[in-house]
């Protein structure tokens, strides 16, 4: 018999009424904003109230992903619902999914089998319609420039040195590159311009960092757009676009409240990218879900541990001050013989020595998470049904070496059940093992060490170049106060260096910063590594080609 397709699985599951779901967390039907009956809205001025509370905050990670999938949104569902079965009071919160990655390679991102949240067929697609107001606000202010340039340009603005780009929620390479405002001279004036997929603005990671909308407002009016004939930056504030964009999000920064296929409340808000930006879910939403839970927080963040992990723990936690009491670490057997040099057709069989060849990558991203930043971790195996005895006893074995246990997790076949075992680890790691939280770095280093402390402590790397490009523009943004903000890294997920097929753990080599941006909004300096582009491209067979809807309204081909 196989098994069912996730959307096969969730199309099967009987979920609660959102209000019921609600009523867990103590919350009325006049705190939420209803979209219809499985979906809602919850006020953030809620979180004005002390509730006294104080739950354990577990962030889920990852070895570099693979081909061969890992399950990170899965394991974190599969977790939350297993911690509840184990009677603990528990709240998730996870990242939206972007339509970028549904209709491209990746899929969906709302867990899989019988680890997912619900309705997620809505999640995976507009879900409450969250990133078309970024995408409306990211599109009103570009708008704006450039009619703030054909009314007169009273503020100077260079239209050769404008970085605002527009942006759409969808992989589409064609935008990556335009000219714009051809034809007759009311038209605009003629320049080069571009689009970026709606997850890699700013405006998505200014939203997902903010505290309130008052503080969302004093992000959004910092942003830069470009800079004027006299070198000099240009703010949203200054084309007093910022209250405009704040007003098209007011209601976006309100967590979305959904549910777990087992019945357990989720918030799920926001989504950055983590490649390109801090890959995190809203501060919002995780102080949201702190604030209604009673014993736990599971939360995650984007990709392997060198990018998700290491921006929400030297980003996210800096600026909310948030402090997780411990990390989980998923892997598979699967993907660790893939770092091991093993094709994806010849994964199902066994092969230590390809595990041995693989397993460093995730002893490295141990090693992060304990020795860098000193906090509690359990690896967490994603099981398969094609993994042997021993495949599972080495890792375990080398993972006991470094001091950190493994866990094997069966959610995507079990749900809940399947996770008993990770749940009890979780619980156990947070009650016994130290927990001495710190950076990898000081916020008042200079930039380059800022960068090279990541790149040197996190990747591996024995140092950092820079191109000319990137040399001057850490200079200009040091000149200009902004050498006292955290780094955002724009990588490779799939290495742990710049280059994507170098895969495990890699030694002897540089990383390479050719730009040096700032994203004075969300507060941070975006560095661009390799080959990352803001905008990805379609693969030549997309997961669109096998969507469809029946006659019913019935969706098919999500996962």
């Amino acid at each position: 018999m196989g098994f069912k397709s996730d959307i096969e699985i969730a199309q099967a599951a009987v979920p609660e009424d959102i209000r019921d779901i609600a009523a867990k967390l103590g919350l009325k039907e006049d705190d939420l904003d209803l979209y219809g009956k499985y979906k809602a809205k919850v006020d953030y001025n809620l979180l004005k109230t002390d509730t006294g509370k104080n739950p354990r905050l577990i962030l889920v990670t990852a070895i570099n992903p693979t081909p061969a999938g890992e399950g990170k949104t899965t394991t974190t569902i599969g977790l939350a619902d297993a911690l509840a079965l184990e009677g603990q009071n528990v709240l998730v919160a996870l990242r939206e999914p972007s339509l970028g990655p549904v209709f491209g390679v990746k899929g969906g991102a709302a867990g899989g089998g019988y680890a997912q949240v619900l309705p997620m067929e809505d999640i995976n697609l507009h879900f409450t319609g969250d990133f078309h107001a970024i995408g409306a606000a990211n599109n009103l202010l570009a708008a704006m420039i450039d009619n703030h340039i054909q009314q007169g340009n009273e503020l100077g603005i260079n239209p050769k040195k404008i970085t605002w780009r527009r942006c759409v929620d969808m992989n589409d390479r064609q935008l990556r590159n335009i000219v714009d405002g051809l034809g007759k001279p009311t038209d605009g004036v003629t320049r080069q311009d571009g689009f970026d997929i709606t997850v890699a603005s700013e405006i998505m990671a200014a939203f997902c960092l903010a505290d309130d909308i008052s503080d969302l407002r004093d992000r959004l009016g910092k942003i830069i757009i470009g800079y004027t004939y006299s070198d000099e930056p240009v703010t949203a504030a200054q084309l007093k676009a910022n209250g405009a964009m704040a007003a098209l999000l007011k209601d976006a920064l309100k967590p979305n409240l959904v549910q777990t296929l087992e019945g357990n409340p989720a918030f799920v808000h926001g989504g950055p990218f983590a490649n390109i930006a801090h890959g995190c879910n809203s501060v919002i939403a995780t102080k949201m879900a702190l604030h209604f839970a009673n014993d736990y927080v599971v939360t995650e963040a984007g990709f392997g541990a060198d990018l998700g992990a290491e921006k929400f723990l030297d980003i996210k936690c800096r600026m909310a001050g948030l402090q997780p009491d411990a990390v989980v670490i998923v892997a598979t057997v699967r993907a660790l013989k893939h770092n091991g040099g093993v094709a994806k057709a010849d994964l199902n069989n066994e092969n230590l020595e390809a595990l041995k060849e693989g397993l460093p990558n995730l002893l490295k991203h141990i090693e992060n998470i304990t020795q860098v930043y000193k906090l509690p971790a359990v690896v967490a195996i994603n099981k398969f049904p094609t993994d042997t005895e021993a495949e599972l006893k080495l890792v375990e074995d080398e993972c006991k070496k470094l001091g950190v246990n493994v866990a094997l997790s069966e959610v995507w076949e079990k749900g809940g059940e399947g996770g008993i075992a990770l749940a009890k680890e979780v619980m156990r790691v947070c009650d016994e093992e130290p927990n001495n939280f710190t950076f990898s770095y000081d916020l008042d280093m200079p930039i380059k060490d800022k960068i090279e402390a990541i790149a040197t402590k996190i990747y591996g790397a024995d140092g950092v170049d820079y191109t000319n490009e990137a040399e001057k523009q850490i200079e200009r943004l040091t000149e200009l106060g902004f050498d006292n903000i955290p780094i955002c890294m724009a990588k490779t997920q799939y290495s742990l260096t710049d280059d994507p097929t170098k895969l495990g753990r890699p030694t002897n080599f540089n990383i390479t910063v050719r730009n040096a941006v700032i994203s004075a909004g969300a507060g941070f300096i975006v560095c661009l590594t390799g080959e990352i582009m803001k905008m990805p491209g379609l693969p030549k067979s997309p997961a669109a080609e096998r969507i469809d809807v029946d006659e019913n309204g019935v969706i098919s081909g999500l996962f």
